[in-house]
């Protein structure tokens, strides 16, 4: 008899593990027919970026053709959905899936831009932190850093612009454009002080202050840490700052040495 208890107990286990599957089984069956009642859309803005909106996601996902309310969400193709809205270049990820109680949940995160380009012919596109290009918006305009001048940087939408594939970037300033933009955004000083960026003929980078009306030359790109590190403690150390305005042009290319024009008027 005690024998016969000892196996009883592992039988028990196997058939109450084969009846969880079972009604799981059973309950993913159900599911899979169950209609799609309801779509909720979180569209996640960081600092506030507003390219899309809820509105517009629920109705790209209504756009697939097939319809999705009222079908049964086995028949509603999630990846392909996913797919449609991680095509948008302000997008930089998306999730969708279904629960029990028949409702579509859709996440979109949006790129977060850092920097806009604007052409010597006034086309213009954003980049983005991870150095993705986006089209501007009808609707909104980020306030970013402006980076204009002697320039015609092609846009190739949703491409990564540090990877782009040659035929593209043989005649593009973009690597030194995005190193520019992230090390001024990254820096609390530089970030509230400086707005905008001039191409200049020859190539150079040239910073204009939100204070003061000079230009900073800074040049081609290279040695930028530096050269910023030297103009902070020029502005902390050489000048107060109402004095900033006696000065149209700070140059910091050279070494050690930090050059600066004076205003011929008032």
């Amino acid at each position: 008899m005690e024998k016969f208890k000892r196996l009883l107990k592992p039988l028990a286990l196997v058939l109450g593990t084969i009846g969880v599957v079972v009604a799981l089984g059973f309950v993913e069956r159900s599911s899979e027919r169950r209609p799609i009642t309801a779509i909720d859309v979180v569209v996640d803005s960081p600092e506030g970026v507003q390219f899309i909106d809820a509105a517009a996601v629920r109705e790209l996902v209504l756009a697939g053709g097939d319809g999705v309310i009222g079908r049964p969400v086995g028949e509603v193709e999630l990846t392909a959905i996913e797919g449609r809205l991680r095509d948008l270049a302000c997008v930089s990820d998306a999730a969708v899936y279904h629960d029990l109680d028949g409702t579509l949940h859709v996440q979109v995160k949006q790129r977060l831009p850092i920097v806009r380009v604007i052409n010597a012919d006034a086309t213009s596109f954003y980049i983005d932190r991870d150095g993705w290009s986006m089209p501007p918006s009808a609707t909104y305009t980020p306030r970013v850093l402006v980076v204009t001048g002697a320039l015609s940087e092609p846009f190739a939408e949703g491409e990564h612009l540090v990877t782009a594939s040659d035929s593209l970037r043989w005649s593009t300033r973009s690597d030194e454009i995005l190193t520019l933009a992230r090390t001024i955004t990254a820096d609390p000083f530089w970030n509230a002080l400086i707005d905008q960026v001039v191409v200049t003929a020859e190539g150079e980078f040239e910073l204009i202050p939100r204070v003061g009306g000079q230009r900073v030359a800074v040049g081609d790109g290279t040695d930028l840490a530096r050269r910023l590190a030297k103009l902070k403690l020029f502005y902390a150390q050489g000048i107060p700052q109402t004095d900033w305005r006696r000065y149209a042009r700070i140059d910091v290319r050279f070494a050690d040495q930090v050059v600066c024009t004076k205003r011929t008027t008032p």
